[in-house]
């Protein structure tokens, strides 16, 4: 819906106040209630959104409510970025280095990930002394560990069998 109506930033917004609301832990204790109907946990969480969504933010929010998954809204909240990365064609990765990278490996990297991708990269670079050397990068699913730490855990691996 969101990408048919080309307002997926304006989802992303929404869907993180809504979660931020339902996560809220005097929020999730009334919402936890046993007394607490479907109906009426649909009309509190509307009524504290109401300025940041409209009508359909509305409609989600009642679905929600009847099914009685309202508090997962953060965890929805996280997969619908997940999607609409995918949507836009862009993916966040992360460098995790035993030195602070420079500019030029950072950009060298994003554009390695790009190509084997085939997305724009949104690249956030990390360091860990523990790794020695090297480096481990993360998108999405792949995961590419050319640390030394690494290397001498599977060398380990090969050596004990």
């Amino acid at each position: 819906l969101a990408q048919e109506k080309n307002n997926l930033e304006g989802w992303s917004d929404t869907l993180a106040f809504m979660a931020a609301v339902v996560h809220n832990p005097t929020m999730r204790a009334i919402l936890d209630s046993p007394s607490m109907t479907t109906q009426q946990a649909a009309d509190l969480v509307i009524s504290v959104c109401r300025e940041h969504i409209d009508a359909q933010g509305e409609n989600f929010i009642k679905l929600l409510a009847e099914n009685r998954r309202l508090t997962l809204l953060p965890e929805i909240t996280a997969l619908y970025g997940f999607y609409r990365s995918e949507a836009e064609g862009k993916i966040d990765a992360e460098v995790i280095s035993a030195r602070k990278l420079t500019q030029k490996q950072m950009s060298s990297i994003t554009i390695a990930l790009k190509k084997r991708l085939g997305r724009e990269v949104s690249l956030t670079a990390t360091t860990d002394s523990k790794l020695l050397g090297g480096a481990i990068i993360r998108a999405g699913d792949l995961v590419i560990d050319g640390s030394i730490r690494g290397k001498l855990d599977k060398l380990a691996t090969v050596v004990s069998r």
